[in-house]
């Protein structure tokens, strides 16, 4: 059996789990459910989701992961006691990232497209109906979005993603903080500010609460295993808690850093409108720009920092899937780079096409193929899955909490705490599974 690769230092580890969380769910998805929640009162619901669940299930995940020294498709089996059948989720990680990856690499595409009609100076006519109707575009970066992820992912890890990941995530990290400084400039950035920071409890109810816990989990790639192959490239020198800490630290600064920008910009230049769901980004911050003076340039800057955030989750995801595929066919990475290449770009294509060509409304005549793979991932198989590895971790038909306990202590660093048990054990799983009950009965299926 081929010895399973290994990140170079921690830092490595860090950037890469990081990159992996921060994304499209940070820069794109966050800001605009922001818009449509009530501004703070969601950001506010979304940080004690973040930290009650999420990062719970974080450390669960990269446990798992380390423990098993496995990808997501067999992990459980290999520590899951004799005659049960926890494996069976195995094949859901599969299923769960590769839908996850069906919009996400469209997505990936417009931002791409965007940055480069910026770079040339070609963005007047820029629009989100245009580019979305558009399916030679659509086609063609969702394309050049795979070509990059996994021609990437054909070098051994150390010298392809962990090196990749480590100039992406810096970049981004500078990007952020110097779009932060210029969004403070602007004229309305504090009424911006007002309706992204202050919570207005009145728009405080479940629909919001489930909005916000499926968020904090789509953020974080939990529930299908994202998150679990890194913990498998890692050593025991330190404790997981700790490391699950400043991964969600550095998605949570980049995440609430998106809104520190895009929402003064939003009211200095566009009249507040907060509020116009996914094309959020791909308008509004449009007509900012084309009336900001020295828009090209901020847009330029604005839309690769996007790049870099969208392309450092595909990265991981992708390694995810590869992981998968190498365990079941013990492919090289080439190989296996190239198959699930082709494969995923197939796939995609029913997203890139669902707005022009190809005419599927699963959820009334206003959705379309990226609504039902997010409804998917990110209303059932996100919360689903943390409700397997929460179980799992948990309870004495799995691996149980002392296993879990041991593997997630295992070096230096910050340690669960006895005192956590009960918030692990029940609260975690409690809310998870009322909040997805919950989610699924208000759904807008019309």
């Amino acid at each position: 059996m081929e010895k399973r690769e290994r990140l170079g230092s921690r830092l490595g580890f860090i950037m890469l789990s990081a990159g992996c969380a921060i994304g499209c769910g940070n820069i794109w998805k966050f800001p605009w459910m922001v818009g449509q929640n009530g501004g703070g009162a969601f950001v506010l619901l979304y940080l004690v989701c973040l930290l009650v669940l999420g990062l719970p299930v974080l450390v669960m995940e990269l446990s798992i992961g380390r423990a098993a020294q496995t990808s997501p498709l067999t992990m459980l089996k290999r520590l899951e006691k004799p005659g049960k059948r926890w494996h069976v989720h195995g094949p859901a990680a599969l299923i769960g990232n590769t839908a996850l990856m069906c919009f996400y690499t469209v997505v990936t595409g417009w931002i791409i497209c965007y940055f480069i009609k910026f770079l040339t100076g070609d963005f007047q006519s820029l629009s989100y109906a245009g580019m979305t109707a558009d399916a030679p575009a659509n086609i063609g970066y969702m394309l050049l979005t795979v070509a990059l992820g996994f021609g990437i992912l054909c070098f051994n890890l150390q010298g392809g993603l962990e090196r990749v990941s480590k100039i992406m995530m810096t970049g981004l990290l500078i990007l952020i903080l110097v779009l932060t400084v210029r969004a403070f400039t602007l004229e309305k950035a504090k009424e911006g500010l007002a309706f992204y920071l202050l919570p207005d409890f009145g728009k405080l109810d479940m629909k919001v609460f489930a909005a916000a816990m499926n968020q904090a989990f789509f953020t974080l790639g939990l529930g299908v295993g994202s998150m679990a192959v890194f913990g498998s490239y890692i050593g025991k020198e330190r404790s997981l808690m700790g490391e699950s800490v400043r991964i969600i630290c550095l998605d949570t600064f980049v995440a609430v850093g998106a809104g520190l920008i895009i929402f003064p910009a939003c009211f200095t230049y566009n009249d507040g409108n907060a509020g116009a769901g996914p094309a959020l980004l791909f308008d509004t911050m449009v007509s900012v720009f084309s009336n900001m003076e020295g828009g090209r340039i901020w847009g330029t800057v604005f839309f690769l920092f996007m790049t870099f955030a969208a392309m450092s989750t595909v990265l991981a995801v992708f390694e995810s899937i590869l992981s998968m595929v190498r365990d079941m066919t013990g492919w090289s990475r080439p190989r296996g780079c190239l198959v699930c290449g082709a494969g995923m770009a197939l796939l995609a294509s029913t997203t890139a096409l669902g707005y022009s060509v190809i005419p599927f409304h699963p959820f009334g005549e206003n959705s379309v193929f990226l609504d039902f793979w997010d409804f998917i991932v990110t209303s059932n198989l996100v919360p689903l899955g943390a409700l397997v590895y929460t179980f799992f971790c948990c309870t004495r038909i799995g691996w149980g909490w002392d296993g879990f306990l041991t593997e997630a202590n295992a070096g230096t660093g910050m340690k669960i705490r006895k005192w956590m048990k009960p918030v692990f054990k029940y609260l975690v799983p409690a809310l998870i599974a009322f909040l997805y009950v919950y989610g699924l009965i208000t759904y807008s299926w019309g």
